[in-house]
């Protein structure tokens, strides 16, 4: 049967590994970190990951509908390539097509192919019109290119002579990474109880800076600057604090079910520094993550 007219293709080059890509494409934890459209989350309900296996998930869209899915998986060639079939019945999306993913190896990095084979011309066209395929797959694929540049980035592997604070709070993705990334909300939140804060500069980019002065509740001033590292919209933000305590700041935004849980990862320079500054910063981090939870209190009542 001719594939004219019925064939939807991808193709993106990615800054990562094959086997570490396929992992992205087959491990549910990681799927439901960049699996869909922009402002989408996913739940996998089922993976079995062989042919005739099949991959039962629903997509949550952002306007709260839920799009439950099959899969039945028909080649798994690892790490090279992957076939499975959306298949149409009760209860699920009315869509059926084939997708065919293809992973070539181009020195350290990975040529993906995506094909989505559709039953029709008109079976093409309703899924473009009614699911926005053609955009939809484009963001989907720019969302897998930010979650693999969380993967590999290289302070990740550092284990040592780090501090984690974690909290899951009742808002997207979207909205945490701006009470982040918006200077006038940041400011707002930013340090322990009792601080205020005066931003002299906030270039929001690899490279930019970022400087401020904390006022204690003593009347005492600290100067803070940092230069951002990554900005991933809205996975990550990394930053390197050049003042007075030097260390790496790395949040990082991880959708649950509509929620967001943030993981900040202080990693300093030597275990010396660390335990030092462990003393006191666990508490403060705890009141700062109290100050975030009632600004975005604050957001939402708007």
């Amino acid at each position: 049967m001719s594939t004219v007219n019925r064939e939807l293709v991808f193709n993106r080059l990615l800054q990562a590994p094959r086997e570490l890509v396929f992992d992205a494409w087959t491990d549910p934890e990681h799927l439901s970190k960049w699996y869909g459209p922009e402002g989408f989350s996913l739940t996998t309900h089922h993976m079995d990951l062989r042919p005739g296996g099949q991959w039962s998930y629903t997509m949550h869209g952002p306007d709260g509908r839920d799009y439950r899915n099959k899969m039945v998986f028909l080649e798994i060639e690892r790490p090279r390539r992957l076939v499975y079939e959306h298949v149409k019945e009760a209860g699920t999306e009315p869509v059926g097509h084939q997708m065919i993913i293809s992973f070539e190896q181009e020195g350290d990095k990975t040529r993906l192919t995506m094909h989505l084979l559709f039953e029709s011309p008109a079976a093409l066209e309703m899924v473009a019109r009614n699911y926005g395929a053609v955009e939809g797959g484009n963001q989907t694929l720019t969302r897998l290119e930010r979650w693999l540049a969380v993967l590999t980035n290289p302070l990740l592997k550092i284990s040592d002579n780090q501090i984690v604070s974690t909290r899951l709070f009742d808002v997207t993705q979207g909205q945490m990474f701006k009470a982040w990334t918006d200077p006038g909300i940041l400011s707002q939140w930013w340090g322990p109880d009792g601080f205020t804060n005066t931003f002299h500069e906030f270039d929001l980019r690899p490279g930019g800076s970022w400087k401020f002065i904390m006022h204690g509740p003593g009347g005492d001033n600290y100067p803070n600057e940092c230069i951002f590292i990554a900005v991933t919209e809205p996975l990550q933000l990394i930053w390197r604090h050049i003042s007075a305590h030097e260390f790496y700041g790395i949040a990082n935004f991880e959708a649950e079910f509509g929620k967001t849980r943030v993981i900040f990862k202080m990693i300093f320079d030597s275990a010396e520094e660390c335990k030092k500054v462990r003393r006191f910063i666990m508490d403060a981090n705890e009141q700062n993550f109290d100050r975030l939870e009632r600004e975005l209190g604050a957001m939402m009542a708007v």
